[in-house]
């Protein structure tokens, strides 16, 4: 039975639809970083996209070739998450899109060392004759957060993101949005399947004690 991240760790993949205190550690991620409107059709971030998925299973089905990684199980790769801001803004600014910086990644086991990426990277660049320079590996420790299941379309995240600073806020912490410490969405419905009122994203935001 594959490993997956998601059902082992519900704490981090599937909170309640009422916001809750989280602790976050240390996770590797492959990352790609760009800007702008995720909706563009030929967008940096649809690109992004394919270039993170290459990578990711380029490791996961490193089992079959000849690059035998060092503690590797089998998994399932854990859905695509990011981490986005504006610059000059708190928190985020849906009507503004175009103004979107982001890093766009996925969870990476921790077995994975820089060794196997790199590996992973050159692999993937050759068996599919693509450009995968972007990708970086990307060490986060995000910590303190306050989180919530969001169900519904992507542009009604401001009424969850609402009701999670007003718990923060009953709880006694306050938000720590910085250039460090970002939004961060989990996606766990891939968007062109599912009906927008049905998505299911986590939503997060750094916080501190008051």
């Amino acid at each position: 039975m594959a490993f997956d991240f998601k059902k082992e760790y519900k704490e981090f993949y599937l909170p309640k639809g009422t916001p809750s205190i989280v602790t976050v550690p240390k996770m590797n991620y492959i990352a790609v970083r760009g800007s702008g409107n995720p909706n563009d059709e030929d967008g940096e971030y649809k690109q992004a996209i394919g270039l993170l998925y290459g990578i990711a299973y380029t490791i996961k089905m490193s089992k079959k070739g000849n690059h035998q990684i060092d503690g590797y199980f089998d998994y399932v790769v854990p859905p695509l998450e990011g981490f986005w801001w504006q610059d000059g803004v708190v928190g985020v600014d849906y009507a503004n899109k175009d103004s979107f910086q982001w890093i766009s990644v996925i969870r990476l086991p921790d077995f994975v060392a820089k060794e196997d990426f790199d590996w992973a990277v050159r692999e993937a660049t050759t068996k599919k004759k693509q450009d995968f320079s972007k990708v970086e590996l990307f060490k986060y420790d995000e910590g303190l957060c306050v989180q919530c299941m969001h169900i519904g379309s992507y542009d009604d995240e401001p009424a969850t993101v609402e009701a999670m600073h007003r718990f923060m806020d009953e709880q006694g912490y306050i938000l720590d949005i910085t250039d460090q410490r970002y939004h961060h969405e989990i996606y766990l419905s891939d968007a062109r399947k599912v009906a927008p009122e049905k998505l299911k994203t986590v939503i997060r935001h750094p916080i501190r004690r008051r």
